[in-house]
């Protein structure tokens, strides 16, 4: 999954595995955006917005996501189906102070009523050694609190979307 600082999360949807994977299949980064932004704030935009609770203050940024691949792997003798898009994003605004992340998010049944969302990846640390420093300090805890807000914001949007 190339260089950089690994990370993964995961959460699960209450809905079977064909189901999740369709609503993914048919609009992946509506999906996306949905989950991470109010639909009457940002309806004209076309980046996501990662956020988290640091100390009591809310910090967030939009970031552009782009899915370079959507496959769907058959069912193996040990193994369920399984489906994976490559994922990248990147801040919109001032990239060069913001992790990239690249990464797969995987989708796969964990019964015949709950899909398992599985974020990992990797992220690239901007400015160099100053941003190597700072992510030892704080800013790996940053990152790990927006990918795992990310994750949580999909997994509960396609939770409550699904049930309509």
């Amino acid at each position: 999954m190339g260089k950089g600082k690994s990370i993964r999360f995961y959460d699960y949807v209450n809905h079977p595995y064909e189901k999740v994977r369709e609503a993914l299949r048919v609009n992946t980064l509506a999906v996306f955006q949905n989950a991470t932004k109010t639909a009457a704030k940002r309806a004209k935009d076309v980046s996501s917005e990662l956020y988290m609770n640091i100390a009591g203050i809310e910090v967030g940024t939009d970031i552009s996501i782009a899915v370079h691949n959507f496959e769907t792997k058959p069912k193996e003798i040990n193994s369920p189906p399984k489906t994976i898009l490559q994922i990248e994003w990147a801040a919109t605004k001032n990239p060069g102070l913001f992790p990239v992340l690249k990464g797969e998010l995987a989708l796969y049944p964990l019964t015949a009523t709950e899909t398992q969302l599985d974020l990992s990846g990797n992220y690239e640390v901007p400015l160099g050694k100053l941003g190597d420093a700072l992510d030892s300090v704080l800013g790996h805890r940053i990152v790990e609190a927006s990918v795992h807000r990310f994750i949580n914001d999909v997994a509960a949007y396609l939770r409550s979307e699904l049930s309509k």
